[in-house]
C-alpha cells in the first residue's frame, strides 16, 4: 500500500489537507494525536518518560502532566530531543499496526508536524509539503489559537525551515490563499491514484 507523508509548518494548513483527502475516501494518521495518546497507553513509553523526566511527569489519574512537560522541553532543545527519542519510534509503532489493519484503498497518508525531523518520512513513499507565507501561518495561528505572535515564533523554530522542507518534499501544495487548494488535491489524488497502481 502506497503511503504518503504530509507535513508543513505551523499555521501552514496541513491538517485541512489531511481532512480534504479524508473526504476522497482515503485514511489519514494524525501522528501528534497518537503520541498524545499512546503518551498515556503504551506501558514501555510511560516507563521511559518517568524515568526519564520523573514520576511528577503524569498526574495521579494516569493522564500526562502537559504543564510539567512543556515548561521541561520547551525551554530546552536537549530536553525536547530526549523526549522525541522516547515517543517518535512509539508513534512510529503505532503507524505500522494503523497501517497493517487497513485493507481496500490505493493509498494512507501520514499528517505530521515533524515528518522530517524525526525522520518519519522514511517510512513513507512520497512526502508532500503544504506551505504558507510565514507572515500568514503566524496571523492563522494567532487567530486560531489565541497566543501572541512571539509564542508562534517560538514554535516555529522547532521545527525545519519552510526552504528546508522543500528541498526534502518530494510534492508541495501552496495554501498561501491566492492559489485554489481543491483543484491542487485533487491533482495530486490523481497522481497518487496512479503511482498506487501496479
Amino acid at each position: 500500500m502506497l503511503k504518503i507523508g504530509i507535513t508543513g509548518n505551523i499555521g501552514s494548513g496541513k491538517t485541512t489537507v489531511s481532512k480534504m483527502f479524508e473526504v476522497l475516501g482515503i485514511p489519514v494518521f494524525y501522528a501528534d494525536a497518537a503520541a498524545k495518546n499512546i503518551m498515556t497507553a503504551d506501558p514501555v513509553l510511560i516507563a521511559d518518560i518517568k524515568k526519564t523526566f520523573g514520576d511528577a511527569a503524569y498526574l495521579a489519574d494516569g493522564n500526562l502532566d502537559r504543564k510539567y512537560i512543556a515548561n521541561i522541553v520547551f525551554n530546552d532543545d536537549k530536553e525536547l530531543a530526549k523526549l522525541n527519542a522516547l515517543t517518535h519510534p512509539a508513534v512510529f509503532r503505532a503507524f505500522d499496526t494503523w497501517v497493517a489493519d487497513i485493507k481496500n484503498v490505493p493509498y494512507v497518508i501520514k499528517e505530521a508536524a515533524l515528518l522530517f525531523e524525526s525522520t518519519s518520512y522514511k517510512m513513507c513513499d512520497y512526502s508532500l509539503l503544504v506551505t504558507a507565507p510565514l507572515e500568514l501561518r503566524i496571523d492563522r495561528v494567532t487567530k486560531r489559537d489565541h497566543i501572541i505572535r512571539t509564542e508562534v515564533e517560538a514554535r516555529e523554530t522547532k521545527q525545519f525551515t519552510e526552504a528546508k522542507k522543500r528541498e526534502l518534499a518530494d510534492y508541495i501544495i501552496e495554501n498561501n490563499e491566492t492559489q485554489l487548494l481543491i483543484p491542487q488535491i485533487l491533482e495530486l489524488h490523481e497522481a497518487f491514484l496512479q503511482l498506487a497502481t501496479p
